[in-house]
């Protein structure tokens, strides 16, 4: 019996992000948008916010509702505030993870606590199945240095967000969706091969220098989809790189957005908008 020789996943697609701003006008870029959404289920969205320049970033995201989904906030660089009506508050620095379950509903703000220098970082969306839409919220503030890595023999490393990487649990497990979620650093030269679950939807999101994935160019500040044949995903960094690789379980359900809600049907968002409307949301 014949062992099957391990595949590589090809680029299906490339997204460019759309500059927009968010919160009380944060500058920032949406790569994954909803168009994106049945494609790429359970991710709903994948924003990068880059500046150094304080007047992109300083009023920040004040109080604000959600339902139905997870938020993932990854900082690169800087500072930032969390507080929600459950009473959670923490302070989210560079190379930290914040993981918020909305679930039935919660209300938050996410303020700068620096006045200048760099913010960079990223918020992701994900979705949750209709029978857990509406469990209690729930928040975790990971730091940094509470992180898996693992160093690569060619002197890259690999930081486990999410999910399971080599044996290694990341710093979220998630039953639901299963994501992985993984921030690779690739020196100049490295050809590094990643596996991705049979079924799970997949991208990489390149932030720094440039790669290429069976051949195909993926530069900075490009969205790279993945196709759902092979095992994983081999990634050449020429010059040296930074990129993200994520894939999730679809969940494969109805999915109604209207700004902070993420429910199944247009019956649900309106419950949920009367209901953040007399206070009942969290």
């Amino acid at each position: 019996m014949t062992t099957p020789l391990w595949q590589s996943r090809r680029v299906e697609q490339q997204i460019s992000g759309m500059p927009t701003s968010d919160g009380a006008g944060v500058k920032l870029t949406r790569v994954l948008t909803q168009n994106l959404q049945r494609r790429l289920d359970p991710f709903l969205m994948l924003d990068e916010f880059r500046s150094d320049n304080p007047g992109d970033y300083i009023a920040g995201f004040p109080a604000h509702p959600h339902r139905g989904f997870e938020t993932v906030t990854y900082m690169l660089a800087g500072r930032m505030r969390h507080r929600d009506s459950a009473g959670n508050e923490g302070l989210l620095g560079p190379g930290g993870l914040q993981w918020m379950t909305a679930g039935r509903g919660v209300i938050h703000s996410e303020m700068p606590e620096q006045e200048e220098g760099l913010m960079h970082g990223f918020q992701l969306w994900i979705n949750l199945p209709a029978a857990r839409k509406m469990i209690a919220a729930a928040y975790r503030d990971i730091p940094d240095a509470d992180i898996p890595r693992q160093a690569q023999d060619d002197g890259g490393s690999v930081k486990i967000l999410a999910g399971h990487y080599q044996g290694q649990a990341g710093a979220i497990l998630q039953p639901d969706t299963d994501p992985l979620y993984l921030d690779l650093q690739l020196p100049a030269g490295s050809t590094q091969q990643f596996d991705i679950a049979a079924g799970h939807n997949a991208f990489v999101y390149v932030y720094q220098g440039s790669v290429s994935i069976e051949g195909v160019a993926v530069p900075a500040q490009k969205m790279a989809i993945l196709d759902n044949q092979g095992q994983g995903v081999r990634v050449h960094s020429e010059h040296g790189a930074r990129l993200l690789l994520l894939s999730g379980q679809p969940l494969g359900e109805p999915i109604a957005q209207y700004g902070p809600f993420v429910m199944n049907s247009r019956a649900e968002l309106e419950q949920a908008f009367a209901d953040y409307q007399q206070g009942r949301l969290a």
